[in-house]
């Protein structure tokens, strides 16, 4: 629509947004492209008129950002999580807070499932094994089976639930933690990580970031995994911080696991060196989510969320902690 037709509706756009989002934002609302960031002095003279955020599961949406936009009304995050969102902040200003749960729930499970697979039989190093003309000097050295094995969820949400129902056509044996037992699932419950460790080939994590579960993955943890033998493959498609990551290059440095897949990390984009340079660890660019189908079902969502609230509708995800 002509410029002049946007709805004097003013959002603050806090990350770099994908297209998906972005184009729709723009042609719905006043959108300041991380105007915040890029020129303090504008963002000065509009930030009493901004009404709402738009952000990625990466945004950082402090108490302080929300203490300097005085007329916010709702923070829309296209992700499932939000844990850069200060709830709290939010919660005492009246401010709602939304996300997009759900309709990423396959598109992250098939991803933990890959990564399991690539962790295991080594997928990504036989490829580079062919592509660097060594096949003809020998066999590739042998791998670790998937199937039959004992896979570990740290987290019984949505997600972790339909990682198990793809384990089980593997055969895997399942168990979990996570806050309490639910009683209703059929898999077996063990009251701490380590706990869940030591009685798993596979340790997934997806359980929600934030200060409740920063470096929940430790280096005991990580003993209990390898049980003595550098045994056990830690995946990792929760967030970063979860994992002690100098923790586990230690781990897999020493051999105390078997290996590790990760599609987040502590400090992305950045990846340690040490990291990199292990070759019984699969890496991936936190791409859990990232399907052109996925990323456009999270954008319409998380664009719904801000339609619902200006229109004085019901909201259609909104975070649980304020329900």
């Amino acid at each position: 629509m002509p410029a002049t037709d946007v709805p004097a509706i003013d959002v603050l756009a806090v990350s770099r947004l994908p297209p998906l989002y972005l184009d729709p934002l723009r042609a719905a609302y006043r959108v300041h492209d991380r105007l915040h960031e890029t020129d303090p002095a504008a963002f000065a003279a509009v930030a009493p008129r901004i009404r709402a955020v738009a952000g990625s599961g990466e945004s950082k949406v402090s108490a302080e950002l929300m203490a300097r936009l005085p007329a916010l009304e709702v923070v829309a995050i296209m992700g499932v999580g939000y844990d850069g969102v200060d709830v709290e902040a939010a919660k005492a200003r009246g401010v709602r807070v939304t996300h997009t749960p759900d309709v990423l729930n396959d598109e992250v499970a098939d991803t933990a499932l890959g990564l399991m697979l690539c962790a295991a039989r080594q997928l990504p190093a036989a490829d580079r094994f062919v592509r660097a003309g060594q096949w003809p000097q020998g066999a590739f050295p042998l791998q670790t089976r998937m199937s039959g094995k004992r896979l570990g969820l740290l987290g019984m949400g949505r997600i972790a639930k339909a990682i198990a129902q793809r384990a089980q056509a593997f055969g895997m044996s399942i168990a979990y933690t996570a806050r309490s037992a639910k009683p209703e699932l059929p898999y077996r419950f063990w009251p701490t990580p380590a706990a869940l460790a030591a009685e798993s080939d596979f340790l997934v994590v997806i359980t929600p970031g934030g200060a409740a579960t920063r470096k929940l993955v430790d280096a005991a943890v990580l003993r209990a995994l390898g049980q003595g033998r550098g045994n056990g493959f830690l995946v990792n498609v929760a967030r970063g911080p979860v994992v002690d990551e100098a923790a586990l290059i230690e781990a897999l440095e020493a051999g105390t696991i078997a290996g590790a897949a990760l599609d987040v990390f502590e400090q992305e984009p950045q990846v340690p060196a040490r990291l990199m340079a292990l070759p019984q660890v699969v890496l991936t660019p936190h791409l859990g989510s990232g399907t052109r189908e996925t990323r456009q079902a999270m954008a319409d969502l998380a664009l719904a969320n801000l339609q619902a609230h200006f229109a004085g509708q019901p909201l259609p995800t909104l975070v649980p902690e304020l329900r």
